[in-house]
């Protein structure tokens, strides 16, 4: 069976011919880049599969956000919220979480000083 030509990389300005998309160089700068900006960083490696289940039960039995019904809104759960955080020795039980939507959770952490006032960060899971 023939080989099939080569290609030229498709790597802006790389005039380096290939038999896959990208040259050898290249591949691992796009892989880089792919990892830095597509992926969520360090989404699993605290919490893991384990926290996922965990948060899926949770909002089965929680659907609304807990605050805005506290002040006779329903808005619906977007986050779930650890009262007191892991890394201050909170745990996943049911009476340790708060299911709440974005706009609350961002409050929750401004009021606990962990977070800059205007700030977008959005993390599902302190």
């Amino acid at each position: 069976m023939p080989h099939a030509f080569k290609k030229p990389c498709a790597y802006p300005g790389c005039p380096k011919l290939t038999d896959e998309k990208y040259c050898e160089e290249h591949k691992k700068i796009v892989m880089q880049q792919y990892d830095k900006f597509n992926r969520e960083h360090n989404k699993n490696k605290k919490y893991g599969n384990n926290w996922r289940r965990i948060r899926v039960l949770y909002i089965k039995q929680h659907p609304l956000c807990e605050r805005c019904l506290q002040e006779g809104r329903i808005t619906p759960v977007e986050e779930v919220h650890h009262i007191l955080p892991v890394k201050q020795g909170g745990s996943n039980s049911f009476t340790n979480l708060m299911s709440v939507c974005k706009s609350c959770h961002t409050k929750i952490h401004q009021e606990l000083g962990d977070r800059p006032r205007g700030s977008q960060i959005s993390t599902e899971k302190t």
